[in-house]
């Protein structure tokens, strides 16, 4: 779905890609930089079918913020056209849920797909957003430190050599916050 706010003139805006699997928290992202607040706005999100672009006005900036949606219908649709996506791209920010372990694998295979398809754009800023990293929110009693830290690793292991990253801890339930480990 496209959004009519993407024929907006981006020359002036700053162009972020949120991508990542479905249920990755980059449409409860997206709500948290357009100022939305709440958590009732957090509980059930409605799936960003195909993409939606937003143009968000912030610390003196204008911001285009493109929104993948993660669900398997539109992921091989990404790569087929993916210059489009990347055309003008600042910042890639890659969203993984750190909550499900069961598809750690997934988000693996995603994100070299996507680190081979942009590996020749030069000055992209990318980030990777281990989302929903809250102490006190855990889906999974099989999840602890042992599990995420060999998982933090894994991802530093996708990145080829010289490929510049970071890779942040993020939560939306203290409005936002992101803590950089790497």
């Amino acid at each position: 779905m496209k959004s009519s706010r993407e024929d907006s003139p981006a020359e002036e805006s700053i162009k972020i890609v949120l991508i990542g699997l479905d249920n990755s928290g980059k449409t409860s992202i997206l709500n948290c930089l357009k100022g939305i607040k709440g958590i009732s706005a957090f509980n059930n999100p409605m799936p960003t079918k195909g993409h939606d672009v937003q143009q968000i006005e912030a610390l003196n900036s204008k911001y285009a913020i493109w929104d993948l949606g993660g669900q398997k219908a539109y992921l091989d649709d990404y790569f087929r056209d993916f210059k489009k996506f990347v055309k003008g791209t600042n910042k890639f920010i890659y969203v993984i849920d750190i909550q499900d372990p069961k598809r750690y694998d997934l988000a693996l295979e995603y994100l070299k797909r996507v680190i081979s398809s942009i590996k020749e754009s030069k000055n992209i800023e990318f980030s990777v957003f281990l989302h929903k990293f809250d102490p006190d929110l855990v889906f999974n009693n099989e999840l602890n430190d042992l599990v995420i830290n060999n998982f933090i690793l894994k991802v530093k292991e996708t990145f080829p050599p010289k490929f510049i990253y970071s890779i942040n801890k993020t939560t939306i339930y203290a409005i936002f916050e992101k803590t950089k480990i790497t």
